[in-house]
């Protein structure tokens, strides 16, 4: 069983119709769909050399929230007790032995435990930033390949990974450095506006909170495009942010989509989680198998598929020679492209495939 298997997917299935051209993909969906199928096996084989990057981050969630986790657990709810002293008392009631002293305090005031959540969260906006700052340049890399591979290029998995991380790695440490800021920044201003609200009751203060958070809202829709940008064009530092913050600001509705489709395996455990009490370790242990596996690669690879299009619909036209639409079929294609025309388009990229 095994073998044939094996043999499927190297050689085939046996029996199956030639490919021809009315099977090649003439819209995007059909693009998309194509070549994650075939690329899916190398997808996944990347995915586990870009997991690495992300394991400090892990780390520190982990850590971090189950700390915010256990203090929630021990605060007041109100009456004087939290849930942990009523899971003790009951495990004293059942004569089981629960090593906590009666003299042990096992309730955690309201104000002194939103306090301790509030450092708590601090503290771990502060570690994130270089966690995240780290994947920056192996982030240009995965999304070279990926640019390739969503306009049915090729591209070596190892080398040119190298290659893009090596040619980027200058513009890409300073953008994840940036988006390891934004949590941070986002969250103390939204903690320290809304103290100043609280404590002067003034509602004036919810404005330049507001606006702390769109500008956390913009970062994120703008560096959808920054890396695919950035391993496409020769970009200033500069431009590559304006041309990002202007291309997610022409395509709002479909940048916030693009962000929110990413979210739905978390969106998903969550839900999950909240509707079957007691699952919540076997579901979290799934997320990271997705994410470990295969789920980073994915996400590139749908960011990748939809940046083409719009560069395809935005910079490409405007640039002489350069190729749109690549990947999808055409009636034209059947005609031999001029030499002229080849030329010009091998010099409209920062890498050309040879």
């Amino acid at each position: 069983m095994f073998k044939n298997l094996r043999n499927n997917y190297y050689f085939g299935k046996a029996g199956k119709a030639d490919y021809t051209v009315d099977d090649l993909p003439t819209t995007r969906w059909q693009l998309f769909m194509v070549t994650l199928r075939t690329r899916l096996g190398t997808l996944m084989r990347v995915n586990l050399l870009y997991a690495l990057a992300f394991i400090p981050l892990l780390v520190v969630l982990v850590i971090y929230l189950n700390t915010a986790s256990n203090i929630l657990y021990a605060s007041d709810r109100g009456d004087g007790t939290s849930e942990y002293s009523i899971y003790i008392a009951q495990q004293k009631a059942e004569g089981q032995e629960t090593g906590v002293s009666d003299d042990t305090e096992t309730v955690i005031p309201e104000n002194v435990a939103n306090e301790l959540l509030r450092v708590n969260f601090l503290h771990m906006f502060l570690w994130i930033i270089p966690c995240i700052a780290i994947t920056g340049p192996f982030t240009a890399g995965v999304s070279y390949l990926t640019r390739n591979w969503a306009r049915d290029e090729h591209a070596f998995a190892w080398s040119d990974f190298k290659d893009a991380l090596k040619d980027n790695w200058k513009q890409a440490l300073p953008v994840s450095i940036i988006t390891g800021l934004v949590p941070f920044l986002v969250y103390l201003g939204v903690d320290t506006y809304k103290g100043l609200a609280a404590s002067y009751n003034n509602i004036l203060f919810l404005i330049p909170e507001a606006i702390v958070i769109i500008a956390g809202i913009m970062w994120a829709i703008s560096v959808t495009y920054m890396y695919p940008l950035m391993v496409t064009y020769e970009l200033s530092f500069r431009n590559l942010m304006r041309n990002a913050f202007l291309l997610g600001v022409a395509r709002l509705p479909f940048s916030v989509g693009i962000r929110l489709l990413l979210c739905v395996p978390v969106a998903l455990a969550v839900g999950i989680m909240l509707l079957i009490p007691g699952i919540m370790p076997y579901v979290i242990l799934v997320l990271m198998l997705w994410y470990a596996l295969l789920g980073l690669m994915v996400s590139r690879f749908i960011t990748s598929s939809y940046t083409n299009a719009v560069f395809d619909r935005f910079i490409n036209p405007r640039i002489e020679g350069a190729k749109v639409n690549q990947g999808l079929y055409k009636d034209e294609e059947d005609d031999e492209e001029q030499p002229e025309q080849q030329e010009n388009s091998a010099t409209t990229e920062k890498r050309v495939e040879e």
